[in-house]
């Protein structure tokens, strides 16, 4: 079997807004593409219109962090402390319950983090090589590029801190090319070509976006994900001026439009999207209709955390007087909130618009849902799939919730910056301070300690929790009971499929 990623790298097809790729597991490959009748990419990118239209294909690939099964937010709460895997079994989904004990491996690891990725890089090297000789305007050529470079800076940072050790691809691959012979490039490499480009991009990106542009990169975003991978890389200096540059004054409007919402609950309301907290959002929608045939194939764009984290067989007793529990959709039960993050957030503000305590409503008779694998009692609140968000276009009710997704919101920024100054000084305070504040909370002495303790309550269950743990060297005394193995899962291993016949080697610790 010939390297699956490769192969989607190789041909591209493109059709209307949708780009997709052809994949075949026989050694006729290239033959095989000669007879399907491969679209020649050469004389797509003719204008503006289908510039965009490959532009958005770029854009769609966003939709990992939070759609179809293998979707990262999930798998990832799964990797922390504050969740277990959940699900109705311990064998519901290899690859996450693998991963929630540390005994993943080559083979159960899921294909899709390694492939999906890097057919967003593939789709964005298209972008990046075609538009230029497109007719359109200069200021368009040079916007549609920069989002594209930012994309695939954003997706190569997943690819780092995911398996670390990846080749480093920028040009578009034919079929005729020798793609089975890429090597990994060093870390240091990749993270010095994202850093370059997203620093030559922003000057091409627009201030602020509105309209029917909401969710496109802007100057701001693009400074926000580059202040987070020089943050990851432990360019704390740079970090923290890019992020300044995004939070302005702590608690106030800063140049770009971001400001704190005040109402920390409002962020988790499905209608309210694109917030002048949000900074980088996934857009999530009923409107495509998505459906069992193709979920999680990139076609789907419905938010899965939604079904996936909700209470299985869950039933709200109307009979009972004065019930004030959700009314809910019965889900799969994944992610349930482990002991220790549920005392963590006693008397904290933020407690019940991030965990749905489900033991309490139980023990009032306000509901019944059935337990499942490692079920705590607690849930993740913020993406609950409720009654009133059910979709009523076609398609199952499972896979159309439309709650979008924050990649990075300001709260986010502001804690991350505070990390670069090394949780010191007067800025470091302030920026901790306002995003307590927001929730009636007082200061306290700014730290590192504090900004983890901060992270923690603030982004419960939003996928950030695994990678805090690695990047601040915690992740062992934190994870270690589960079977953490310190200088081996810090990342994961290649999936098998990817290394049969190519330049790819294992991640240390997996062979």
């Amino acid at each position: 079997m010939k390297n699956k990623i490769y192969k989607s790298i190789a041909v591209l097809l493109l059709s209307g807004i949708s780009v997709f790729t052809v994949s075949s597991c026989n050694d006729n490959y290239i033959e095989d593409i000669k007879n399907q009748g491969a679209f020649d990419t050469n004389n797509y990118f003719s204008n503006e219109e289908q510039s965009f239209s490959a532009l958005v294909g770029v854009y769609d690939i966003m939709r990992k962090y939070a759609g179809g099964f293998e979707n990262t937010v999930t798998f990832m709460n799964a990797g922390s402390d504050d969740f277990y895997s959940g699900g109705g079994s311990s064998t519901d989904g290899a690859g996450i319950q693998g991963f929630s004990s540390f005994t993943i491996n080559q083979n159960t690891v899921p294909l899709s983090y390694w492939k999906d990725f890097y057919q967003g890089i593939a789709r964005a090297n298209l972008v990046i090589k075609r538009v230029p000789d497109a007719s359109m305007g200069e200021v368009q050529k040079s916007r549609f590029i920069a989002e594209a470079k930012t994309l695939r800076a954003l997706y190569y940072f997943e690819l780092l801190r995911m398996f670390k050790n990846v080749p480093l691809i920028l040009e578009p691959i034919s079929a005729n090319s020798d793609f089975y012979n890429i090597p990994q490039a060093p870390p240091a490499t990749v993270y010095a070509q994202i850093e370059s480009d997203i620093l030559s991009a922003i000057p091409n990106l627009p201030a602020t976006v509105s309209g029917a542009d909401r969710g496109r990169i802007t100057q701001g975003s693009a400074k926000a994900i580059l202040g987070k991978i020089y943050l990851y890389d432990n360019k704390k200096s740079e970090a923290a001026a890019q992020f300044a540059d995004v939070n302005g004054t702590p608690g106030q409007t800063s140049q770009y439009g971001y400001k704190l919402v005040a109402n920390f609950d409002d962020l988790w309301k499905v209608d309210n999207k694109f917030t002048t907290e949000s900074i980088v959002e996934v857009m999530h929608t009923n409107q495509g209709s998505s459906d069992w045939g193709f979920w999680g194939q990139g076609n789907d764009e419905g938010n899965s955390i939604c079904i996936m984290t909700g209470l299985r067989s869950y039933t709200l007793k109307t009979a009972t007087p004065n019930n004030d529990a959700p009314d809910l959709v019965s889900g799969w039960a994944f992610n349930p909130v482990t002991d220790d993050l549920f005392n963590f957030m006693q008397g904290d503000p933020r407690m019940n618009a991030s965990i749905l305590n489900a033991k309490k409503f139980m023990q009032e008779n306000k509901i019944t849902y059935s337990p499942a694998y490692r079920d705590s009692g607690y849930f993740l609140n913020k993406f609950q799939p409720r009654t009133a968000d059910k979709s009523n276009l076609p398609g199952p009710v499972e896979l159309n919730f439309r709650q979008n997704y924050m990649v990075i919101r300001l709260a986010d920024t502001y804690l991350m910056e505070a990390e670069a100054l090394n949780g010191a000084g007067a800025r470091a305070q302030a920026l901790l301070d306002a995003v307590r504040a927001r929730v009636g909370l007082t200061s306290v002495p700014v730290s590192l300690q504090a900004i983890k303790d901060e992270r923690r309550r603030e982004l419960i269950g939003e996928g950030h929790r695994f990678f805090d743990l690695v990047r601040w060297g915690d992740a062992a005394t934190k994870l270690g009971s589960r079977g953490f193995v310190t200088g081996k899962n810090e990342i994961l291993p290649i999936p098998y499929n990817d290394l049969v016949n190519t330049a790819i080697k294992q991640n240390p610790g997996y062979n």
